[in-house]
């Protein structure tokens, strides 16, 4: 096969950028350069006591700019990467946990995104396993979110990850719901404590009676 290269054939394009994101992540793995937010969540019919929020990952460029994960991960996936960005994200969170004890004293829940397709990857669980006895974080501290449309393709390894981790303590909620499949056949198969609704059912909320 011939294939004649033009800069502005748009698959082309895309191959390129791609492989551009690919070797930026690998460079973050490599160097550090992914950093971690965090965002609370809180009821509106109650105050409660302690912490309970949501990890969420940013990667740094090579000029310390902030890269939103819609811009990386896709490409992260298509290469199989995201697997070590997943442990990556667990280490660090557990290691900054472990480093500040009365913070992780008033912790209820931190919530942290696993990948579909890192729930697939066999060594996953082992590191994961790792983490916890490394970093002494007590498992039911910590909620696993899987997304809706991952957990229904790969349902035999999501569900063999859930089950060792519940066992253990863990917490695990379905995040995007109403995005994919919504399928309440298979969130009655899925033994999950939480259900997110995706956003676009209820951003407008207040101003659609569809939405409400």
């Amino acid at each position: 096969q011939i294939h004649q290269y033009s800069s502005e054939d748009l698959k082309m394009q895309r191959y390129e950028s791609e492989l551009n994101w690919v070797s930026q992540i690998n460079d973050a793995l490599e160097n550090d350069k992914f950093c971690l937010y965090y965002q609370h969540y809180y009821p509106l019919s109650k105050v409660v006591d302690g912490h309970h929020y949501e990890i969420l990952l940013r990667m740094l460029d090579s000029e310390q700019n902030i890269v939103p994960p819609a811009a990386f991960l896709p490409a992260a996936e298509r290469y199989g990467l995201t697997s070590q960005i997943d442990i990556w994200v667990i280490r660090n969170t557990f290691k900054w946990l472990s480093e500040h004890p009365e913070h992780l004293q008033q912790l209820c829940w931190c919530n942290i995104n696993l990948s579909g397709h890192s729930l697939a990857d066999n060594d996953l669980r082992r590191h994961v396993l790792t983490a916890f006895e490394e970093f002494h974080i007590p498992y039911n501290k910590i909620c696993f979110e899987i997304t809706e449309s991952m957990a229904i393709v790969k349902m035999d390894e999501t569900l063999r990850f859930i089950n060792t981790f519940k066992k253990l303590g863990c917490v695990f909620a379905l995040d995007d719901f109403g995005s994919g499949f919504s399928s309440y056949s298979n969130l009655k198969n899925l033994p999950v404590n939480c259900v997110k609704i995706d956003g676009s059912f209820v951003k407008d909320l207040l101003v659609d009676p569809v939405d409400m």
